[in-house]
């Protein structure tokens, strides 16, 4: 039986978790860039998917090289095998708006969601139905290892961040979607079971009112800072306020992660925070 799971990046926030909560149920192999370059094909080919959850610091900041795009290169490597690949991208390829769906026309918010949909484009050209695509939303997670070298800060990070600082930030009471990291692992793991392809969205597919969000996670801590915002501006925060739609990937694995296991999981991170 052939070995089911290469996640490249093993000190990121995503393939860290999932490595954690999926290795008693699948063979994985967790490794970092450099070493899997130096991975033979043979050893490759006896894995069913690759999964990259690295990044180059100069593909998030800067306007698109291929010489920056850690995902190319990967592929470069398995183009001509059976292993299906993995493609983490983003849910800002899309304009904010209520109920987003896969089919919607891209139309990234940054330099690096643009990054994202030019190797999008490039990876479904090259392998065309060995590829899942996952465009995800903001994931809500401590780390399990500590990454000096993150480059690309989530929700969390910045809540964190922002409340050690203890700075007073105008706060408005926009939406956003969210996940938490267990709920995307349990995903993952079915998506592996139904040996599915394609694009799809993930997230809880709900409003998340920042106010809730944050009365979830300040509910156990002595944050003094207890509603902040990173935005600053009434306009800027009702052109943010979005959720996805999530009904393609829900009805494949008939799974529906639910808010109230986010509020729970919130609250359990509360206690946590010093």
């Amino acid at each position: 039986m052939k070995k089911k799971l290469i996640i490249i990046g093993k000190n990121s926030f995503i393939g860290s978790n999932i490595y954690k909560d999926l290795k008693n149920k699948y063979k994985i192999l967790i490794l970092n860039f450099s070493q899997f370059k130096k991975l033979k094909l043979k050893t490759i080919k006896d894995y069913e998917y690759v999964c990259n959850c690295s990044v180059n610091k100069n593909y998030v900041n800067n306007i698109y090289k291929e010489k920056n795009d850690i995902d190319i290169k990967i592929i470069s490597k398995i183009i001509n095998t059976k292993i299906t690949y993995i493609f983490l991208s983003s849910r800002k390829v899309y304009k904010p708006k209520f109920n987003i769906n896969e089919n919607e026309k891209l139309c990234p918010i940054d330099t690096y969601s643009l990054n994202k949909t030019i190797t999008e484009k490039k990876l479904i050209k090259k392998l065309k139905s060995q590829l899942i695509i996952l465009r995800i939303s903001n994931v809500i997670g401590f780390k399990i290892k500590k990454n000096n070298r993150q480059v690309n800060k989530t929700f969390f990070d910045n809540y964190l961040k922002f409340n050690k600082s203890k700075k007073k930030i105008k706060y408005y009471n926009y939406y956003k979607d969210f996940i938490t990291i267990e709920q995307l692992s349990k995903i993952f793991s079915l998506i592996l079971k139904e040996k599915l392809t394609g694009i799809f969205n993930i997230s809880l597919g709900k409003k998340i009112y920042l106010k809730e969000l944050l009365g979830w996670l300040n509910k156990y801590n002595n944050f003094k800072n207890k509603y902040i915002c990173l935005l600053t501006s009434k306009k800027k925060s009702e052109e943010e306020s979005f959720t996805l739609d999530n009904k393609k990937i829900f009805n494949k694995i008939n799974y529906k992660p639910k808010k109230k296991e986010l509020k729970k999981y919130c609250m359990e991170l509360s206690k946590k925070i010093n």
